[in-house]
């Protein structure tokens, strides 16, 4: 968790670096169109093996102590992953300007288009980069090596920052497109070395009758097609966003970023921790103890989500402004921002109870059923976002909103639907617990809550970081000693993992 702090932290910087080169401007919006294609192909060919599919067949192997089988398959799956991008990407750099005319960004003007396209050529370099990255995090993440993994992304974000900061000046957007290829090639680099200190092997092998390699390409399958719906989403977002005035997409980006930095650091950094135990417990055949490690984790993911989701929205201008408003990100930046900080916030908790729900599933070797329910859940999204568009403009509020208030409302719905099924795999929720914890975290929202109101009236006329700073401060501060208060587990689990975590001798492994 402390290194995805600053593995966000460096994509905050990233962020501001950019909002101060380009602000919300048609560049920018070029930019971020440019990535749909290179992550859907990383969704469909990539994406599934990334732990979901592999870190379960992994266990398997090193649970019996087969770890040349185990190396074999890794291997196996990475060569298949690098061949079947490297022919993906090709075909759609030949493409692109097809794909960027009629599908992606329809409503951008000819020299948007063109720009988009020259971009997303160079970014389909970074996804085949990526596509072996990726399976070398699953592979050490299934050894519970998590040092390195997490820290590919800080220097991936610090790539990006440098191409912007050094190049945007005299290439552009450009500049910035440089940095995602070379962050990339930095991601995988980085973890390399953990490969030779936990003696993985690799093997020119593509494993065509290997059982275990035609195992992960099952759970893979149904994995893909989920990711592949979330990134179509996206696609069908910016395409719908291409028609609104400039500046709309990236100001959805700027605010959706803004939502998944604590997700991130939450949620993402327990469910990639907790997973590789989750696969081990199934592997062993403790359902149960699965089912108490699942509600433990998720108690503990639910009490320190839902104050976040709480401070962004009431916190949005501020620190919409305090984070991101210098250079070109002026101030109708900052409120297109918030805007959809506004609605993208309110579905932060079903962000994260997705993300270790998901988990569960994985771990069960069931792709199937998360995918299913993450699919009906982005065609939810579509039918939403067109609908709460019109809706938005007929209120003569601005449409982005609506976009970002449809992914809310799909991502709620997954959460519930998830929820209900994963109990019954593992034999039911705790609901008296789940209960019990949501109500004090309920009463601790509702005090922090009322702390923020009395915040920004005594400080409305505060400069906004000052604002933002005794926001946080104050009303974190309420709401851990309500909780405390109310005898809450959480918090006092939470710290007594810490204290273990710090006296850890440094020689134990990750």
């Amino acid at each position: 968790m402390i290194f995805f702090v600053l593995s966000r932290a460096m994509g905050l910087l990233r962020e501001v670096v950019i909002a101060r080169q380009f602000g919300t401007s048609a560049e920018l919006d070029a930019y971020l169109a440019a990535f749909r294609v290179p992550d859907l192909l990383f969704a469909l060919v990539a994406g599934g093996a990334l732990g979901s599919a592999l870190i379960p067949v992994l266990a398997d192997h090193l649970e019996r102590g087969d770890e040349r089988g185990a190396w074999r398959v890794a291997a196996a799956i990475i060569n298949w992953v690098t061949l079947l991008l490297g022919l993906a990407a090709v075909l759609a750099a030949v493409t692109a300007p097809v794909l960027v005319r009629t599908v992606i960004a329809p409503g951008f003007s000819p020299p948007q288009q063109a720009l988009t396209v020259e971009l997303m050529r160079w970014m389909l370099i970074s996804t085949v980069v990526f596509g072996a990255s990726g399976v070398v995090m699953g592979i050490l993440n299934a050894r519970q090596h998590f040092l390195l993994p997490a820290l590919a992304p800080v220097v991936y974000n610090l790539a990006i920052i440098m191409g912007a900061w050094w190049l945007g000046p005299s290439v552009g957007v450009r500049g910035a497109a440089a940095g995602v290829v070379a962050g990339a090639a930095a991601h995988l680099l980085v973890q390399l070395p953990a490969l030779r200190w936990l003696n993985v092997r690799y093997f020119p092998r593509l494993g065509r009758r290997d059982a275990a390699v035609h195992e992960v390409g099952r759970l893979m399958a149904p994995r893909a097609l989920g990711l592949a719906a979330v990134e179509i989403n996206h696609v069908v977002n910016v395409a719908l966003a291409s028609g609104l005035a400039a500046g709309s997409l990236a100001a959805l980006n700027y605010g959706r970023l803004m939502m998944l930095l604590p997700q991130g650091i939450i949620a993402q950094s327990i469910a990639i921790a907790a997973f590789p135990t989750f696969s081990a417990l199934v592997a062993r055949g403790q359902v149960e103890e699965l089912r108490r490690v699942w509600h433990a984790t998720l108690r503990s993911v639910v009490y320190l989500t839902l104050p976040a989701a709480i401070g962004l929205i009431m916190l949005r201008q501020p620190l919409v402004a305090t984070l991101l408003q210098r250079g070109a990100f002026d101030t109708r930046s900052s409120e297109a921002t918030a805007w959809a900080l506004l609605f993208y916030a309110c579905g932060l908790l079903g962000h994260a109870v997705v993300e270790i729900t998901t988990r569960v599933f994985y771990a069960l070797h069931d792709t199937r059923t998360p995918v299913i329910v993450g699919v009906a859940a982005m065609a939810a999204n579509a039918v939403l976002s067109v609908l709460l568009m019109a809706l938005f403009r007929h209120l003569e509020w601005a449409p982005h909103g609506g976009l970002a208030l449809a992914n809310t409302l799909a991502t709620t719905a997954e959460m519930v639907v998830l929820m209900r099924l994963s109990g019954r795999r593992t034999g039911g929720l705790a609901h008296r617990r789940l209960v019990n914890a949501l109500g004090r975290v309920g009463v601790g929202c509702v005090a922090m809550v009322m702390a923020l109101l009395v915040v920004q009236s005594a400080f409305s006329g505060a400069p906004a970081w000052v604002l933002s700073g005794v926001g946080i401060v104050i009303g974190g501060g309420v709401y851990v000693l309500t909780t405390l208060a109310l005898r809450a587990e959480e918090p006092v689990r939470l710290a007594r993992g810490v204290w273990r975590r710090v006296r850890r001798p440094a020689a134990q492994p990750n």
